[in-house]
């Protein structure tokens, strides 16, 4: 489990989200310290590693300036479970909101589905091979009571196979294994059975039961009651695909895949707290209202941050070393209006900087998956190539800046709206009125053209910008 973190130095964490996010030095310079801080705990003497907590972080920043995709691109670069939640769900219908471990549980699940993923990767040659047998089961059905196969109606390159010695229909067999390796069988039909799960939907009538119990109860019943399978008839290709998984799922320990799995969520897992500013809750104000809501809300995420055990339908995790990154813009509340046991609990602030118009320009044209690459790459589907000129980039930049300013900051979001309205003619007239092999160049005049009157027009940029 640290074999990968090992060779991610800071410095390299940092060069790894320099590729997508653009700025916010700071903020990556702290999150790639928290994520070097684990391979650090996890390599410390016994009786310390337990005493390391880690440091979570506060982003203080407006909207669209990087603050989700850093920790989106943190948890990626360390192949760890992340989930992100926004603090405002907790109190939409009141204090009772929604349960805030669900947020440590949805981490497990993607720990399991992790974990399960790299583990039927491992197996994937046996799992393959099962499936063969299947198809060829299918294909030349073995002769009841008998040791050989049937093959009267098997035929290899348009010639029909007699019935032989068992030594011939085993190299009959080889021989459609092949096939089905090379994909020649893939549209041929064959009738298949396919395991079928029998789990019900439970309800519960009476006193209210809470998501643990419940799935723990969904679980029980599904397994006490037997597996149905189902005869379908599918296509050699779409078979493959189909017992793929299910031949995978039978040569896994899934005992194993969840112990595994809390152990990663317990030790590399990340949290995102996004809009954490919106439980924040004036210090100045009496004690009713929404204010009594938010207030439970932080008390409720308290434990979880501190530290915790959380049972989970695959096992109990303790939330200790869990890194919990929240985020808000802080346009009206400020971290100090966070109760002072949750502040604590969030020692490490980053402020983000609103992006300027050379931010803009840079985002454009610098990350790997930059706007101008994902339209390039959707016309290239059609066999359109498109073109930006570093005029017309410039001119996007300075038309979202200039929205940005004037009709409301939403960051690296407003460049979708611009590209959107600058494109999405072209975007129609393909492949219709513009061709395969057409070259499409958007310059500096054709953006202005496109998109300067609404610049201009304010009360129309209001409601399309």
């Amino acid at each position: 489990m640290t074999e990968h973190l090992n060779r991610l130095t800071p410095r390299q964490i940092v060069f790894e989200l320099d590729q997508y996010i653009i700025g916010q030095n700071d903020a990556k310079r702290n999150v790639a310290i928290a994520l070097r801080n684990r391979w650090r705990r996890m390599n410390s003497p016994e009786d310390i590693q337990k005493e390391i907590i880690p440091n979570n972080i506060l982003m203080i920043g407006a909207t669209g300036v990087g603050k989700t995709e850093i920790a989106r691109r943190l948890a990626k670069i360390a192949d760890a479970p992340f989930v992100k939640v926004e603090a405002s769900k907790f109190t939409e219908v009141g204090y009772v909101g929604r349960d805030v471990e669900s947020m440590v549980r949805d981490l497990v699940e993607q720990a399991v589905g992790m974990v399960r993923t790299q583990k039927k990767e491992e197996v994937k040659i046996k799992a393959e091979q099962a499936v063969e047998d299947i198809i060829l089961d299918a294909l030349i059905p073995p002769i009841h009571g008998s040791g050989k196969v049937r093959s009267e109606n098997v035929s290899v390159n348009d010639n029909t196979v007699p019935e032989d010695d068992g030594e011939l229909n085993q190299r009959t067999r080889e021989r459609f294994r092949e096939k089905i390796r090379s994909g020649e069988l893939d549209s041929r039909k064959i009738e298949i059975e396919v395991q079928q799960n029998q789990a019900p939907n439970v309800g519960m009538i009476g006193g209210a039961v809470d998501d643990v119990s419940m799935m723990n109860i969904q679980e029980m019943i599904g397994n006490m009651m037997p597996r149905r399978g189902k005869k379908r008839k599918v296509t050699v290709g779409e078979a493959k695909k189909m017992l793929l998984d299910e031949e995978a799922s039978k040569l896994i320990d899934m005992d194993e895949v969840k112990s595994e799995a809390i152990q990663r969520a317990e030790n590399l897992g990340i949290i995102f707290i996004d809009e954490i500013d919106k439980v924040a809750s004036s210090r100045s104000g009496g004690g009713s209202g929404p204010d009594v809501s938010r207030e439970g809300v932080q008390r409720d995420l308290l434990p979880i941050v501190e530290g915790s055990a959380v049972n989970t339908k695959h096992g109990v995790i303790n939330t200790d070393h869990i890194l919990f990154v929240a985020a808000g813009a802080f346009h009206v509340a400020k971290p100090s209006d966070l109760i002072p046991e949750l502040q604590g609990r969030f020692p490490i602030r980053v402020e983000l900087n609103s992006l300027t118009e050379s931010d803009f320009y840079q985002i454009l044209k610098t990350p790997k998956n930059a706007l101008t690459k994902q339209y390039e790459a959707m016309m290239q589907s059609e066999g359109v190539e498109l073109e930006f000129e570093d005029g017309a980039l410039r001119e996007i930049a300075r038309i979202a800046f200039e929205v940005n300013s004037e009709v409301e900051n939403i960051g690296a979001r407003r460049l979708q709206t611009v590209m959107s309205l600058l494109l999405n003619d072209f975007m129609f007239d393909i492949p219709d009125k513009i061709g395969a092999d057409s070259h499409i160049i958007v310059t500096a005049d054709l953006v202005s053209e496109k998109l300067s009157h609404l610049i201009k027009n304010r009360d129309l940029s209001q409601y399309i910008l």
